[in-house]
């Protein structure tokens, strides 16, 4: 890491000016404006758009919202030449899929992958107390080694068209905050931490700070209050906190972490640097059937989200972010999984003050050739002809792109308490022979990325069902996603749909005997305002009585910890006659009111 990837915080060495607002954007369908000079010249017929946020729900004409290929980003920068000294870089919280930033027409930096960020050094292209020029040519397209994955075809007149692995809408563009960030050439660049949590009430925090020079690092631990509680010096150490408030789930406690890099050569030491951030002790861990935080069994009770709202698409959204967090303290839960890919860097943080827990997911969704998954979890035998891992693609570019991706959300998100477990993929295909080997190079690689080895786990669609499923040895959670009386045996089927469930389960208590199962995905899709006696599907009844068949099943087995319905609210998808303007199995609307379910749900959760 660099010091401009920590999240960013000024302090009193370190400088940040938004870059967020409304920038230049032209397509680029011919991949001709670096070219052409538009990084030099400026974009073609530009548009001007917002900065975060989605392009595709900004225009009227679908050739705008369905784009796929190269597009463009432009804005002019006034860069401080005070700044002279310190290192200049550009910070981009994500820029989906991939991006290529220019300064004054000058290649200062790439990056592959579009929910992490990057940062680029651009002291030697900026011109200073001068406007300089950025420009990011982004691209969209799928392919088997994209995070998330899928391909990219052709119309017959040449455009080209997304066809995605998944069953959300690929929103692309600067969809996350953009900052120019001045750090001192002498920086902290990373921490990470570990808990003990002692009998006698206290706590070890054990620390690492990353630095990219050679002076002494001083750290200080403060509590709410601000009172200095612990601190020590050296990139290791620990503090030891008397009385330590825990970090609890929906009862935060967050102390204050400082990193001081000071200049040991005068009389009175100079800052040099320092940082700050919060943290939470906390410890996790996986015994026999239970998922323990700070020693204690949890019960995750919440949802599967997607960030998605209307007009921003997946932008990030200060706004809808707050609201999503009401309804979910409002409704009683707990947790939720950043379903399928890592959230903004904000989100996460209010999670870690409002204490909640994270299943914290890589974009590695897809990962079974098909173009709609959560049907063929119901038709296996066509599934198992054409599984995405026989790739020799998938066996080499993939794994390499996956690994990458998980080593930057455990850099990104390593330290935050709301963080308890981390989800590698979601619903490959997992049944396949060829997956074993991938998801054993890939749990490996994790296990390694960690300090507080926090648990594994993926999510297992129904095609890879009990006793078909190769790969599950290799998670500390079983993670299910299942949609026994929706995709399978719906309607009046319902009764068969919880038998055939039950059987499922009763294998999987065989099969893992000694393991925490959590319920990552169940629902139905619900129109609201779709109202039905007796019940069919998609209206709000049906979705109330397939819920209940649902827990039902969930509290006959002791050893499941969690259920996380799908999703917290409905969501835009690809258009297709299996989607109604996208998903609907929201609890509540896109525009975040509450279903019946809702209300089913609340009385559960507030109870359970």
């Amino acid at each position: 890491m660099d010091g401009a990837l920590l999240y960013p915080q000024v302090t009193e060495t370190r400088r940040i000016q938004s870059l967020d607002g409304m920038w230049n954007f032209a397509l680029d369908p011919q991949e001709r404006g670096e070219r052409d000079g538009w990084p030099t010249r400026g974009l073609e017929h530009p548009e001007q758009v917002p900065v975060p946020a989605s392009f595709n729900d900004l225009f009227t004409d679908k050739y705008h919202r369905e784009y796929t290929g190269d597009f463009w980003y432009e804005t002019d920068v006034m860069v401080p030449g005070e700044w002279r000294d310190r290192d200049v870089f550009l910070r981009f919280d994500a820029a989906t899929h991939r991006a290529t930033v220019f300064v004054n027409g000058t290649v200062v930096g790439s990056h592959e992958g579009g929910f992490t960020p990057f940062a680029v050094r651009i002291n030697d292209a900026v011109h200073w107390n001068k406007p300089n020029r950025i420009a990011v040519r982004l691209n969209n397209e799928l392919n088997h080694s994209t995070l998330p994955a899928g391909q990219t075809s052709r119309l017959p007149d040449g455009t080209k068209v997304s066809e995605p692995y998944f069953d959300f809408f690929n929103y692309a563009g600067l969809q996350r905050s953009v900052r120019l960030i001045a750090v001192p050439k002498e920086a902290v660049t990373g921490y990470t931490t570990e808990y003990e949590i002692h009998d006698d009430g206290s706590a070890d925090v054990h620390y690492t700070v990353e630095t990219n020079g050679t002076h002494p690092v001083r750290v200080t631990l403060r509590d709410e209050d601000g009172a200095v509680v612990a601190s020590s010096e050296g990139e290791h150490g620990t503090l030891h906190v008397p009385d330590a408030h825990l970090w609890n789930v929906r009862a935060a406690y967050l102390y204050r972490i400082e990193f001081t890099i000071v200049s040991d050569t005068a009389a009175t030491p100079v800052v040099i640097d320092r940082y700050y951030d919060d943290i939470g002790i906390r410890t996790v861990e996986v015994h026999g059937r239970h998922i323990l935080v700070n020693g204690r069994p949890v019960y995750l009770k919440g949802f599967g989200r997607h960030e998605d709202s209307v007009v921003n698409g997946r932008g990030e959204n200060p706004a809808v972010t707050k609201r999503d967090f009401e309804l979910m303290k409002w409704i009683g839960a707990n947790s939720f999984r950043t379903s399928h890919y890592p959230y903004a860097e904000d989100e996460l943080r209010m999670a870690d003050r409002e204490g909640f827990l994270v299943i914290d997911e890589c974009a590695a969704v897809g990962f079974m050739k098909s173009l709609m998954n959560f049907l063929d979890a119901a038709s296996s035998d066509d599934a198992r002809n054409r599984s995405f891992f026989d790739d020799p693609q998938v066996r080499t570019r993939t794994l390499e792109v996956h690994k990458a991706a998980l080593r930057e959300l455990f850099e990104r998100d390593r330290n935050h308490p709301s963080v308890i477990m981390w989800s590698l993929m979601n619903e490959p295909d997992s049944a396949a022979d060829s997956a074993v080997p991938y998801f054993e190079e890939i749990f490996a690689y994790a296990r390694g990325l960690d300090p507080q080895h926090r648990p594994l786990t993926y999510t297992n669609l129904m095609m890879a069902a009990a006793g078909r499923d190769q790969c599950h040895c290799f998670a500390d959670v079983i993670c299910l996603n299942r949609y026994y009386g929706w995709y399978v045996s719906g309607g009046y089927q319902l009764a068969a749909a919880k038998t055939a469930f039950i059987d499922e389960m009763n294998r999987w208590m065989q099969i893992e005997p000694n393991k925490p199962f959590v319920f990552t995905e169940y629902g139905a899709d619900t129109e609201a305002g779709v109202h039905k006696l007796p019940s069919v599907q998609w209206s709000e009844e049906y979705q109330c009585d397939y819920l209940t068949m649902q827990h039902e099943v969930f509290d006959m087995f002791d050893a499941v910890t969690g259920e996380q319905m799908w999703n917290l609210c409905d969501f835009q998808t690809g258009e297709g006659i299996m989607r109604v303007d996208g998903n609907k199995k929201g609890a509540f609307t896109r525009d975040r009111q509450p279903k019946a379910a809702a209300f089913l749900l609340k009385r559960r959760w507030e109870t359970k």
